[in-house]
């Protein structure tokens, strides 16, 4: 049975930094734009709506106050975790525009809910130009939520945004694979420090985007399932400069498109989101237009006739012995990754059905 895409709209810009003075960054407008490319139709997806996020508005915030907007990005976030559980309840695929990263932490308190109610850790695949690891640890002010959330959705920084209703992390470190980042990334080492498992763009590029895919999905093959979240500045700014922070060395649009293929392949996959496409830096429509028909390719095997209604399985209780290949690049490619499939004997309590989405 194939999934049906749920498209819910996430115009959060309440993690980014002004980018003057005088304005609001304008990835807010990013779900209406890619809309207006036929996304949701091209998709046949349902139309979820939009979750209205509150005003952007900085006011007196300076260094050392933590991170800017954390009351409303905390109120936002558990507002989208419901949205996003509807979804999934209905055994639809989410897809949530964003926004900017700070979106992460309302999927994250989502999956959270749902590794909880099914027994099982939900893993996070972050593709994303930059590590977003940025937190009171090793930087000596916090403020933009845009880029700390991967540290917020570790457990990393402060409660109100880190610990929302007393869940702290939302994602382990273990459980998160990291794809994208360039070579020489702020926090590459705290990355492998903590064991979070990275394949930066040249090691990416040398497996191949469909490797890659098939190699984050095999290292999170003890989770129930996984969230997959994408910034567009995982793209090279030659090819894709309406982002708010374009950095060189990224992946080509083909390469996303082959990537997100491999990773939605699998009913373990539990939706996606896509973050950081600003169109006041595209008038013309030209990279929305690109941005629309990559994910379109890249999401057609959710809905594949071929595709099964997502199944949720317990994961296997966590090692204390390091995953292997974690923290770094590389590991071999596995034909798929995700949750214990039926009639495994190593399955927990196999005499009894699964839990399924409903």
């Amino acid at each position: 049975m194939m999934r049906r895409i749920a498209v819910l709209d996430a115009p959060s810009n309440l993690g980014l930094r002004p980018p003057t003075p005088t304005a609001v960054p304008g990835c807010a407008k990013a779900p209406g734009a890619l809309r207006d490319q036929g996304l949701v139709p091209r998709l046949r997806a349902r139309d979820a709506g939009c979750l209205t996020p509150p005003r952007y508005d900085p006011g007196d915030w300076r260094p050392g106050d933590g991170v800017c907007h954390a009351p409303e990005i905390a109120g936002y976030s558990a507002a989208l975790a419901d949205r996003i559980g509807a979804v999934i309840d209905r055994g639809e695929f989410p897809l949530v525009l964003g926004g900017d990263c700070s979106i992460l932490l309302g999927s994250a308190l989502a999956m959270h809910r749902l590794g909880e109610a099914v027994g099982g850790r939900i893993g996070l695949v972050f593709v994303d130009g930059h590590s977003d690891f940025r937190h009171p640890g090793n930087a000596s002010y916090v403020g933009a939520a845009a880029g700390e959330d991967l540290a917020l959705v570790t457990g990393r920084g402060q409660a109100d945004l880190a610990a929302i209703e007393g869940r702290r992390p939302y994602f382990r470190d273990v459980d998160v694979v990291v794809l994208g980042i360039r070579a020489q990334d702020e926090y590459r080492l705290d990355l492998q420090a903590a064991g979070i498992t990275t394949r930066p763009v040249p090691a990416l590029r040398a497996e191949g985007a469909a490797r890659t895919a098939q190699w984050a999905r095999e290292e999170l093959a003890d989770c129930a399932g996984y969230w997959v979240h994408i910034d567009v500045d995982v793209l090279d700014p030659a090819v894709m400069p309406a982002v708010d922070a374009p950095d060189p060395g990224g992946i080509a649009f083909a390469e996303l498109e082959i990537l997100l293929g491999g990773l939605v392949d699998t009913p373990h996959c539990l939706g996606v989101e896509l973050t950081v496409f600003d169109p006041d830096y595209d008038p013309d429509g030209v990279y929305a237009a690109e941005i629309v028909n990559t994910v379109v390719a890249g999401l057609a095997p959710v809905t594949a006739p071929a595709a099964p209604r997502p199944r949720l399985f317990p994961a296997a209780p966590l090692a204390s012995a390091p995953r292997p290949g974690g923290g770094a690049s590389g590991g071999g490619a596995a034909p798929d990754g995700g949750g214990l499939p039926p009639g495994r004997a190593d399955a927990p309590d196999a005499s009894r059905p699964a839990p399924e989405i409903a």
